[in-house]
């Protein structure tokens, strides 16, 4: 096959079933839509250029910059799309997460500008979010930049809506799944296959998944978060379902070691969530239906992300001191403190203020007398020695509170006595009034 621009491989990824001997499913026939294969990478190659293609010949003309709100595989389609068209990538973020990410989009000579965004997600009703007003200053405002607007874009559902949809029925004969399942990330792709599944079959079943709201799992957005996404409408799914990172890497593992699948974690979630699901309607079927899931993208990205997690996979012995061992009922026990509390706590000097934000969101805003180690790091430090003893007091400190529960209840499983967590987090903290200063 012979093409002149790469991006004309965007598109027409192969559909493969899924021996029935890996997933156990006695009814259904499970089918994995390969966008790993697209030339970029990942699903979000048809988002990028369906986005990008219209805005092009005039960025050229002005010499503009791409700009995208993103940390994933959007900024990276989008910064080799522009750098084919000679123009610039900036890649605007409230945090890289992903080191094998960042240092692509470096490779790939991209800007990346990082600002203190208080969540993982677009808010666009925060007006006190500086990753809000940059999406509202790229929106209302050329000046030099060419901003392709993931979130709220409905050329980022249509990408889907004309191409994987329409192949998916294809491939199967010119009929659609009985069943789509589909992460959840900017809702492009699984609103934009859902829509033209429907179009030939009303009773497709749609199942979204969204990460558990304390994991993270690249590319998958917690329930929290979907709906700050311009795209999302849950009317487009019948039911909504959660999913760990054990969930994801578990689902990855069978996808690489037992299907010739080198799946990345959004594709492993995808798995393990449309086979725990259909497992429970297979008993009562009687007929054979399909399902097709989304392999979003690969697993080289995500190397430092597994060994973080799963260490042992790379003959590497498991870390005791880590979250990860955290039991629900250890969280539960955590200390924490609401803003009144702890605005005494803090008055009283009873001890240190640990902010586990990331550098650039300390920087912005943080309470007065704070250290700052991002969470990263502080993970880190737990098995090669914390800045601090076991009778030092401390308070933990992260956007909403739920990351500092945990690291709470892991330090007083240690033995660290006086240790608490800040109910709500820095937003709490703000919102209650509470006094912000910035470096």
């Amino acid at each position: 096959m012979r093409i002149d621009s790469l991006t004309e491989a965007v598109g027409n990824t192969p559909l493969v079933r899924i021996d029935p001997a890996v997933h156990g499913l006695r009814h259904v026939d499970l089918f994995a839509k390969m966008e790993l294969l697209n030339p970029f990478g990942s699903v979000k190659d048809r988002a990028a250029w369906t986005m990008a293609r219209p805005l092009l010949d005039g960025a050229v003309q002005r010499g503009d910059t791409v700009v995208e709100l993103s940390s994933g595989n959007t900024a990276k389609a989008l910064a080799v799309i522009a750098g084919m068209h000679g123009l610039s990538f900036k890649s605007v973020t409230n945090r890289m997460r992903i080191p094998e990410i960042k240092d692509l989009l470096l490779l790939l000579g991209a800007e990346i500008d990082e600002l203190p965004g208080q969540s993982e997600c677009l808010d666009p009703t925060d007006a006190e979010d500086p990753l809000t007003r940059m999406h509202q200053r790229l929106s209302a405002s050329g000046g030099g930049y060419v901003h392709t607007d993931q979130y709220f874009n409905g050329l980022n559902v249509d990408a889907h809506l004309q191409g994987t949809g329409p192949e998916i029925v294809k491939d199967l004969g010119g009929r659609a799944p009985d069943y789509f399942v589909a992460c959840v990330g900017t809702a492009g792709s699984s609103t934009g296959v859902a829509t033209a599944l429907r179009r030939h079959n009303p009773d497709v079943r749609v199942l979204g998944l969204v990460a558990d709201k304390s994991d993270f799992i690249p590319g998958i957005r917690t329930i929290d978060e979907v709906h700050h996404v311009g795209l999302f409408d849950p009317a487009v799914y019948d039911v909504i379902e959660t999913i760990t990172a054990d969930d994801a890497i578990d689902g990855l593992l069978t996808l690489v070691r037992r299907c010739g699948t080198l799946a990345g974690p959004t594709g492993g979630g995808a798995y393990q969530g449309a086979v725990r699901h259909l497992r429970a309607v297979d008993a009562e079927l009687t007929e054979r239906r399909t399902a097709v899931f989304i392999v979003c993208d690969r697993v080289e990205s995500y190397l430092s992300y597994l060994r973080e997690r799963r260490p042992e996979l790379f003959g590497q012995p498991p870390r005791r001191n880590s979250v990860r061992t955290l039991t629900d009922a250890d969280v539960a026990e955590a200390s924490t403190i609401g803003v009144a509390g702890a605005q005494r706590w803090v008055t009283q000097r009873r001890g240190i203020v640990i902010d586990l934000r990331s550098p650039v969101a300390y920087r912005a805003l943080h309470i007065d007398g704070s250290i700052n180690i991002v969470d990263e790091l502080f993970a880190e430090l737990l098995h090669g020695g914390l800045p601090f003893g076991r009778r030092q007091p401390v308070l933990l400190v992260c956007p909403v509170g739920e990351k500092s529960a945990r690291y709470a209840a892991l330090l007083r499983r240690m033995g660290h006595r006086d240790v608490s967590s800040l109910d709500g987090g820095i937003i709490a903290w703000r919102d209650a009034g509470g006094e912000l200063v910035r470096d």
